[in-house]
């Protein structure tokens, strides 16, 4: 064989073994939970219904994320939640839409990388980065991460009699399990 052939098939070869089967993955479980901490009172929920995709040929996350599937320890919690500062009847969802940064597919293990996108929340949009944990396990991604929301960033109104026991900046965490889309 001569050079240029050895050098294609080599190249094939080395490039088909590192290359997971799909560049798309999926979840429909995803878990988001925020907390709020003030010196009245701690409100903690967590979503474990939020749907996500991500294209590892273009580094792009796309998330949805239903609001009245929040779950919170006390039901009136929940409903102030919905009817009062998210109004879910008439913003149902949040997403974002971004890209990974510089992320490397054939890396096994985890590795730590920025995610920049558009956030949007009853709908208005602001551009966030997270920095983010991304573990690559057996087929599957995990990314996990952590940050904070400002409150009126996102035009939610806190009656001046309840704006002690909302902090003005919320804590979110996330975890998402990817598996491959399969057509």
């Amino acid at each position: 064989m001569n050079k240029l052939t050895v050098f294609i098939y080599l190249f094939t070869t080395i490039n088909s073994f590192y290359k997971d089967p799909g560049d798309k993955y999926i979840t429909d479980n995803g878990l988001v939970s925020f907390f709020s901490y003030t010196n009245a009172v701690h409100i903690e929920a967590e979503n474990n219904k939020v749907y996500s995709t991500i294209d590892l040929s273009k580094n792009e996350i796309i998330i949805s994320m239903p609001m009245d599937n929040f779950v919170f320890k006390n039901r009136l919690m929940c409903q102030h939640f919905n009817k009062s500062y998210i109004e879910s009847d008439l913003y149902p969802k949040a997403t974002f839409k971004g890209t990974i940064s510089s992320f490397d597919i054939t890396n096994n293990g985890y590795n730590f990388q920025i995610i920049k996108g558009k956030l949007t929340l009853r709908e208005v949009t602001k551009e966030i980065e997270i920095k983010t944990k991304i573990e690559r396990i057996e087929g599957t991604y995990i990314l996990t991460g952590k940050f904070d929301l400002r409150i009126s960033d996102f035009e939610i109104n806190i009656p001046p009699l309840l704006a002690h026991n909302i902090a003005k900046t919320i804590s979110v965490k996330f975890r998402f399990e990817y598996q491959p889309y399969e057509t």
